[in-house]
């Protein structure tokens, strides 16, 4: 078992989560967690909008969970499985640096939520980086 693509899965579940309670508990949750005002006042309209996008994004994340699970060795194989963590490991970390850039053009957002925003994607593509390479040859 790859520890580091069990922590990885883990945080993208734990990110899927995340989103779900913001899908739960309303505009709220999506000012907290930045995800803009323009989100926020739509859920609190009843817009299905906001829950469409973050259901959207939930389920990304849980296939790149589930991936993460299977090449440390916790679950089944599933297909494609080079291709699909070379993927995910190169969106974590590619939206993790163009968030820095996106501070200053915050494009609804606050420049608070690029930092931490692209600060975690960062984190969360080293962490599947360093899993990636360890079990490369194993998959």
């Amino acid at each position: 078992m790859n520890i580091f693509l069990l922590i990885a899965g883990t945080l993208s579940a734990i990110a899927a989560i995340l989103h779900l309670a913001c899908i739960y508990f309303g505009a709220p949750w999506y000012r907290f967690f930045g995800a803009g005002e323009q989100m926020a006042v739509l859920a609190e309209q009843g817009s299905i909008q906001p829950t469409m996008i973050t259901s959207s994004i939930v389920l990304v994340l849980s296939v790149w969970s589930l991936y993460a699970f299977s090449a440390a060795g916790v679950i089944f194989k599933l297909p494609l499985m080079r291709l699909a963590l070379a993927l995910i490991t190169l969106i974590y970390l590619a939206r993790g640096v163009a968030g820095f850039f996106l501070i200053n053009t915050p494009l609804g957002r606050s420049p608070e939520f690029w930092l931490w925003s692209s600060a975690i994607c960062l984190f969360f593509g080293m962490i599947h980086l360093i899993g990636l390479k360890q079990q490369w040859a194993r998959l």
